[in-house]
């Protein structure tokens, strides 16, 4: 819990910083604390070593500038820089995945785009999944990104969960409710 509130914070002061300078810079800090954190996550050594006590803040400072420098432009932005390294000195780099989820969700407000996925009984070739998505953003008036799922436990149509919101317009809950009708009616 303590984290979360650590993350939310941190990412909020990146994102008020961006906002300032506009979209582009936004983009530009949504992209590398993306690829820190993706890093971070590929090398269970590397977050190890941000928890680890034993290794010094000076030794930590020269990996994340060493990652940064790898991760290409969005690395060699000043305020990128000095963001990370005070992660670094407040010993807050174990947190950078949420900080990063967290700024990221930030953005997609920011945007009006909503993430979510689609889960189908059967798999939806491209020309279906861009319908869907039209079909959808139209309903929600919303910009929508999508991860497409296949379940076939719900025998037909589909669950679409954006968030907290599931909408469930699958078979398997149709008869669920139907069998539930029916138990009641006797």
């Amino acid at each position: 819990m303590k984290g979360d509130i650590v993350a939310r914070r941190y990412a909020h002061a990146l994102f008020s910083l961006g906002r300032e300078s506009g979209e582009a810079t936004l983009d530009l800090y949504g992209k590398a604390l993306s690829a820190l954190a993706e890093l971070t996550e590929a090398s269970p050594d590397l977050a190890r070593a941000f928890r680890a006590p034993v290794i010094s803040t000076a030794e930590k400072r020269n990996v994340v500038l060493r990652l940064l420098a790898l991760i290409g432009p969005a690395g060699e932005d000043r305020i990128v820089r000095d963001f990370c390294l005070l992660l670094t000195d407040k010993e807050r780099l174990p947190l950078l995945g949420d900080i990063a989820a967290r700024f990221n969700a930030l953005l997609d407000a920011e945007k009006g785009v909503a993430r979510g996925e689609l889960a189908t009984a059967v798999p939806l070739n491209k020309k279906r999944r861009t319908q869907a998505i039209a079909t959808l953003e139209k309903q929600l008036d919303k910009k929508l990104v999508l991860r497409f799922e296949v379940d076939p436990t719900i025998l037909g149509g589909m669950v679409l969960r954006i968030g907290d919101t599931v909408l469930d317009a699958s078979l398997r809950a149709q008869l669920n409710s139907l069998r539930d009708t029916i138990k009641r009616g006797m």
